[in-house]
């Protein structure tokens, strides 16, 4: 039976939930992005206080609100490029399974929600750095995309404000090799995507996303070498600049690293193999990625609360 959704004049042969196609446009995936805000209060070892980790717990509450009605704007702005392309095209609002009105709307709600949440911590910067991300997002969704090299910067610059956001929602100082790593590790994952996407897509790729038309393969891998290599290196120099502020004679900061620099490098081959265009999807599937992350976890979590 086909049907019309009244708002957009898309029709499908057939409409799933309504309660569906919602979760699937607010992204639930995506909201692993968000335990970055974490980041910050871990490393500093607060997050053993219930009051610290009832702040964090918050700001990733938020975060994840604020990012899914981003999504929801994103898909009601992007629908006619998003059914050209080979993936993009299966999500509620291009199938027309959800309508621009609608998505629209809750969109905005799920922002204004976020922002309201992340006041629930008592602090002004919370909100503040939730509100940049939610502007400097929209802003690449009106225009920014388009313009290469400044898109992998901001959507980069999107992981430092997740990290930043929980680093003030706990008061908590964030270092710069901390800052320097954020930023060098998400343009790496950033990038990684634009290289798959446009491994993926190939000759077509600049009627979905016009940036791709700018990339080329051996730009891209020059700019993935350049982000891992100093996402390693400044790792490395925070990791061990965290150890001489503790004091610690243990080995567990130094042993941190060599998780983190296999899971790089595994990414890397995933990246090589032709995935990646969909990081969150890497992550959840990948097991080998996953038992990095956990051994990472371990490590780092008992460099921080073991004395």
């Amino acid at each position: 039976m086909i049907v019309d959704d009244g708002l957009d004049g898309a029709a499908t042969v057939s409409r799933p939930p309504l309660a569906r196609a919602l979760w699937q446009t607010a992204r639930p995936l995506q909201w692993l992005k968000n335990l970055l805000v974490f980041a910050a209060p871990g490393a500093a070892g607060v997050l053993d206080d219930p009051s610290d980790m009832g702040k964090a717990v918050i700001t990733f509450v938020a975060c994840c609100l604020a990012s899914s009605g981003l999504y929801f704007w994103n898909d009601a702005l992007d629908v006619e490029s998003d059914r050209r392309h080979p993936a993009k095209r299966h999500r509620p609002i291009p199938a027309g399974q959800l309508g621009i009105t609608m998505a629209m709307v809750i969109g905005t709600g799920l922002i204004v929600a976020g922002l309201a949440l992340a006041g629930a911590t008592g602090r002004w910067q919370t909100v503040a750095i939730v509100g940049v991300y939610v502007v400097s997002t929209m802003a690449y969704t009106l225009s920014l995309k388009h313009v290469a090299v400044v898109d992998l910067v901001v959507v980069a610059s999107g992981f430092v404000l997740r990290a930043a956001a929980g680093a003030v929602a706990v008061d908590v100082g964030m270092s710069s090799w901390f800052v320097l790593c954020t930023v060098f590790g998400s343009l790496f994952i950033v990038t990684g995507k634009r290289y798959a996407e446009l491994r993926e897509i190939g000759d077509g790729a600049a009627e979905i996303r016009r940036t791709l038309g700018s990339y080329t393969p051996g730009y891209l891998r020059i700019v993935l070498t350049v982000a891992c290599g100093g996402a390693l290196l400044t790792y490395c120099q925070w990791a061990f600049e965290r150890k001489e502020m503790v004091g610690s004679d243990r080995p567990f900061y130094e042993l941190s690293i060599v998780p983190m620099l296999t899971a790089l490098l595994r990414y890397a081959l995933v990246l090589e193999n032709g995935k990646g265009a969909a990081p969150e999807e890497v992550f959840a599937n990948d097991r080998v990625l996953q038992l990095l992350g956990l051994c990472w976890v371990v490590l780092f979590g008992l460099a921080v609360y073991v004395r």
